[in-house]
């Protein structure tokens, strides 16, 4: 089998890891505009060669890891070059932009749109981990627009790589998607950009930093570059979430203003159930 990975990052290069993992035969391509990290992700092991646009006629699978603005614009000469018995996914935390970018293909069916909701706030290939997925949901959108012999093909990877698979249409995935992943990116940077502005003047606050601080910033480490064209492309439903979470913020702070103590207490209280909410999906995992 000859896998290509286009952007050999983490969730690309986690990918590959698990799948010659799965089969130490199958022979790994990486696609990268960063030759730096075409060579990185050889000296690791998480691809066997580096390769083109050009070679994708072989190959078998090939797996579409890039920044979803690019990821608009690769897909459809990615399905140009393919033959009609490849398979091609994408892992894009967007999915109506990328449905759209497709829809018209005339091999459409060759390509199954997914997004493993997995990964880590580190980047590039040294961030590619064996036993990402394992008891991760993948969420697939527009399944029945796939040819159901490939369909096969790409569900045995992603259960052998240890997915649950939650299928779902666009809409309602860049819907659910903005309040889960995106406003809590956009918070944690916010929450670093506050703490930042403070540090030329107030040093104590990083030297008095614990773990409660460290894992509520921690998805600010993650790269804007992948993450600025997600906003643009889930604009409007981030824009929604982020007037309810503003709307939040200022009703607590105008019960702090006015001391109401107890309301405050109330509204933390009816939020610890989503200690319940997080055990029910664990237990589910």
């Amino acid at each position: 089998m000859n896998i290509y990975v286009i952007g050999v990052g983490l969730i690309g290069g986690s990918i590959a890891l698990d799948a010659k993992g799965l089969n130490p035969d199958a022979k790994i391509f990486g696609i990268d505009s960063n030759e730096k990290h075409l060579q990185e992700a050889i000296a690791l092991g998480v691809i066997d060669e580096a390769a083109t646009f050009d070679d994708l006629s072989k190959a078998d699978l090939v797996i579409v890891s890039v920044p979803v603005d690019t990821a608009i614009v690769v897909l459809p000469t990615v399905l140009d070059l393919i033959s009609d018995s490849a398979i091609v996914f994408d892992v894009g935390s967007t999915k109506i932009p990328i449905c759209e970018a497709v829809a018209g293909h005339p091999r459409r069916r060759n390509f199954i749109a997914t997004h493993p909701i997995a990964g880590t706030e580190f980047s590039g290939p040294s961030a590619a981990i064996k036993g990402l997925f394992q008891g991760k949901t993948n969420i697939i959108c527009e399944v029945e627009k796939t040819t159901f012999k490939l369909q096969e093909r790409a569900l045995l990877l992603f259960s052998a790589i240890g997915m649950r698979i939650r299928y779902m249409d666009p809409k309602s995935h860049d819907k659910h998607i903005a309040y889960v992943s995106h406003l809590s990116h956009i918070s944690s940077f916010m929450l670093g950009k506050t703490v930042i502005n403070k540090e030329k003047d107030e040093q104590d606050i990083f030297d008095m930093a614990g773990s409660g601080f460290e894992s509520t910033v921690r998805l600010a480490k993650s790269s804007p570059a992948m993450w600025t064209p997600i906003f643009k492309q889930n604009k409007k439903q981030v824009v929604k979430t982020l007037e309810e979470y503003i709307s939040n913020l200022t009703k607590f702070k105008e019960l702090l203003v006015n001391d109401d103590y107890e309301a405050i207490f109330d509204e933390m209280q009816s939020v610890n159930r989503i200690k319940e909410i997080l055990n029910g999906m664990n237990t589910k995992k």
